[in-house]
């Protein structure tokens, strides 16, 4: 009876996950206001936890580089900041936005700092790393600047993890793919 009743429940949990979606969450600006991420409907999304003294830091360049080079076509980049990592976010919001826009120029949404691992892990991180909802891409996020690409329907495609760059050919292959599912 007890195997009988964790199975009903590990099955009910899996089907409430497998409804979810990004567009479920909110998080906050880096200014302080709501931001839905419902906003991104339709559009095929970039979410990276991000930090400003990391060695990955320079991806900054690379994902500002990539969102202007998509953003007309419906993509947009979400950056994330996360302390989780040895201490490398240890900014307050507006330091980190003033750091991304004078040393990277981002003009990309950036939201407010959050946890992404551990105990105090925001929503949408326990979604993104959440096995049972997310099979293919779920784990514990590792490091800074692990990127979850997102298709127009809320739904995680794939991951890619710190080393693999926003630039890096997998990933432009990616997001074209992703770009090329949404109606004209």
């Amino acid at each position: 009876m007890k195997k009988a009743m964790l199975c009903l429940l590990i099955c009910t949990v899996a089907v409430m996950a497998g409804g979810k979606t990004v567009y479920d969450f909110t998080l906050n600006s880096i200014d302080g206001q709501p931001a839905p991420l419902a906003a991104y409907k339709g559009k095929v999304v970039l979410l990276v936890n991000v930090a400003s003294r990391c060695g990955y830091t320079p991806q900054y360049a690379a994902l500002e580089s990539i969102y202007e080079k998509y953003k007309d076509r419906g993509f947009v980049i979400v950056g994330i900041p996360a302390n989780n990592f040895g201490g490398q976010e240890p900014g307050t919001n507006q330091e980190i936005k003033m750091f991304c826009s004078s040393k990277y120029n981002v003009t990309f949404p950036m939201m407010a700092k959050v946890s992404v691992k551990g105990e105090d892990t925001t929503p949408l991180y326990q979604y993104l790393t959440d096995k049972a909802a997310n099979p293919q891409t779920g784990g514990e996020i590792k490091w800074n600047f692990t990127k979850f690409l997102v298709g127009p329907d809320g739904r995680v495609i794939t991951r890619f993890e710190p080393e693999v760059t926003p630039d890096a050919p997998q990933v432009a292959t990616a997001i074209e793919k992703a770009l090329s599912s949404l109606k004209s």
